[in-house]
């Protein structure tokens, strides 16, 4: 009985300690790139039982919006609070997120038309193979997804549709989708700088917009991701990521398309990313 007792103790403690761990994050990394010829930042979430397992872990790749920083969705998104409370109640599995810095010096997550400032190149071949050599981070297709809010939502986009065979899911939340017209696109960011051959211009507004991706990719590619797409009702941006779900409903694309009640702020994003977490553990798990 005493040895049984003692047993049942032990349990208590171990379970007890298990509840009591939180991940961690880093909000101040830097990372060295040669492309950008800069110091990148980056911050990075590790689940509870990253330092006390030997294993390897799926990872999130988690793009802040505009005016935000690598620190954006750790201040005003909790994703430590909201990632922790998930995986304790069992609606997302432990994984590793990596949240990058593309606020700095230059704003976005793509080339520049001019190939001045290749950040999606920076993205792919310096970030994402770095943090899966640094981390324990499981490097396969099945455990790499990605998300992000407004230029992060794009991000998420184009990134995914540049490379679906990086990527088991994608969740683009209240995203910008791109310039919804080549005259639009002229005017916010061509207005004023040098001029550049129409085919030039008219081959990287393609490239950077969701709606002609979508149209022009191979339908079995995009859906080899798992596509969750959520936008309010009263955000801004609501026309574009509704022209998404359409071409995406033509194409045959299967996805999630969610309109809730709300604009575009962090109290939407915030309860955004429980369903986010669950989406991407799905995806690992191979639903």
């Amino acid at each position: 009985m005493k040895k049984l007792s003692a047993i049942l103790i032990l349990m208590l403690l171990t379970s007890s300690i298990s509840f009591s761990q939180k991940g961690k994050v880093f909000d101040n990394l830097t990372l060295k790139s040669t492309i950008l010829k800069s110091e990148r930042k980056f911050a990075i979430y590790l689940p509870p039982d990253y330092e006390t397992s030997e294993r390897s872990y799926p990872v999130l790749y988690l793009l802040h919006g505009m005016g935000d920083d690598q620190t954006g969705w750790v201040q005003f998104g909790e994703v430590l609070r909201i990632t922790d409370e998930a995986i304790k109640n069992g609606t997302a599995t432990p994984m590793i997120i990596v949240m990058p810095d593309a606020n700095t010096e230059k704003i976005g997550y793509f080339n520049t038309i001019d190939g001045n400032w290749n950040y999606e190149d920076f993205f792919f071949k310096e970030l994402l193979p770095y943090v899966e050599k640094t981390y324990r981070i499981k490097s396969e297709k099945r455990f790499r997804g990605i998300a992000g809010l407004s230029m992060g939502g794009g991000g998420s986009f184009m990134y995914a549709l540049h490379h679906p065979e990086l990527f088991s899911s994608a969740c683009p939340l209240s995203a910008y989708v791109g310039e919804l017209s080549i005259d639009k696109f002229k005017q916010r960011f061509l207005k004023g700088t040098k001029t550049y051959k129409e085919e030039t211009i008219q081959e990287y507004f393609e490239n950077h917009n969701a709606i002609s991706l979508i149209n022009k990719l191979d339908s079995e590619k995009a859906k080899s991701v798992r596509w969750y797409i959520d936008c309010g009702d009263d955000d801004f941006l609501f026309e574009g990521n509704s022209l998404v779900h359409i071409a995406m409903t033509k194409k045959g694309i299967p996805h999630e398309y969610r309109v809730r009640d709300g604009r575009h702020s962090w109290t939407y994003w915030r309860a955004s990313l429980p369903k986010v977490l669950a989406f991407v553990s799905d995806a690992f798990h191979q639903y």
